[in-house]
């Protein structure tokens, strides 16, 4: 059984379009991590270990955004994990911190994206991907729409079809996100839709539309994570929240089912 885990404090920029503000990302890590800090009422130095996140950027770009906030020589983790790097982040930040392998930990994200869909950097080598989407064209076929709208409406269709699900039901999600922009200063669009406006707007990949998918965006985040121990040492148990429960997990051969099946036809 691990230590108990608290978040102390949280920062994060104003997530922006890209390239509609002139900032780069250690600004944007600096803006994020300098006001968890000052939330945790916590100085850098007290910081153990890092865990950064980001998917667009070089190598070691975590240390160099790190390094707008102190450089103190601790280990700085760069994170790479596509929708969940952020999630990522802050789970290994909390291992550390439960571990007992530090007290207190920095969780920090980013990202200084390119306008439009996202697409695959790197031709010369297999795409990372490339199961998941053998498993997609096998079951659904592959249609001229962005991938990972492909990859989520088609989850969405799965599940549609086992639980009975309508696009009403997916759709209330962005209305709901779209609801909560309003009266969030950090949102990169702040308008509220209705439900039928969700529902009639631009057809991405069934059952998803434009309002229910993401848009790129520029910005950071930032989470100071600390043990029970560092909390009552310094007397943050009044702004402390315990980390209850995090987990992750990655493919099971479940996952990769169907190729497997179709392969052993094909032998056969």
């Amino acid at each position: 059984m691990g230590r108990k885990v608290f978040v102390i404090g949280v920062g994060m920029t104003k997530f922006e379009k890209p390239g509609s503000r002139d900032w780069d990302y250690p600004a944007m890590a600096k803006e994020a991590g300098s006001r968890a800090l000052a939330d945790a009422g916590v100085n850098y130095a007290q910081i153990q270990q890092a865990a950064v996140g980001y998917c667009y950027g070089d190598s070691t770009a975590g240390e160099r955004a790190v390094y707008e906030l102190g450089i103190t020589g601790i280990p700085i983790y760069n994170v790479n994990n596509n929708c969940s790097t952020g999630a990522t982040a802050l789970f290994l930040a909390k291992q550390l911190v439960e571990g007992g392998l530090a007290e207190c930990t920095l969780a920090l994200g980013f990202e200084k994206m390119e306008k439009g869909s996202l697409g695959v950097k790197f031709t010369d080598r297999t795409n990372p991907l490339d199961r998941h989407f053998e498993v997609m064209a096998g079951l659904r076929g592959v249609a001229q729409a962005p991938g990972a709208a492909q990859l989520f409406g088609n989850a969405g269709r799965e599940y549609a079809e086992k639980y009975g699900a309508k696009p009403e039901h997916f759709a209330r999600i962005g209305w709901k996100n779209h609801k909560h922009s309003v009266n969030n200063p950090y949102s990169q669009f702040q308008d509220e839709y209705s439900l039928q406006e969700v529902l009639d707007s631009k057809p991405v990949y069934e059952p998803l539309t434009k309002l229910q998918c993401c848009p790129t965006s520029d910005g950071a985040a930032a989470a100071i994570v600390a043990s029970e121990a560092f909390v009552e040492q310094h007397g943050l148990r009044a702004k402390a929240v315990e980390i209850l429960g995090m987990a992750m997990v990655t493919d099971l051969p479940s996952s990769f089912a169907a190729v497997a099946a179709s392969s052993s036809s094909a032998t056969t």
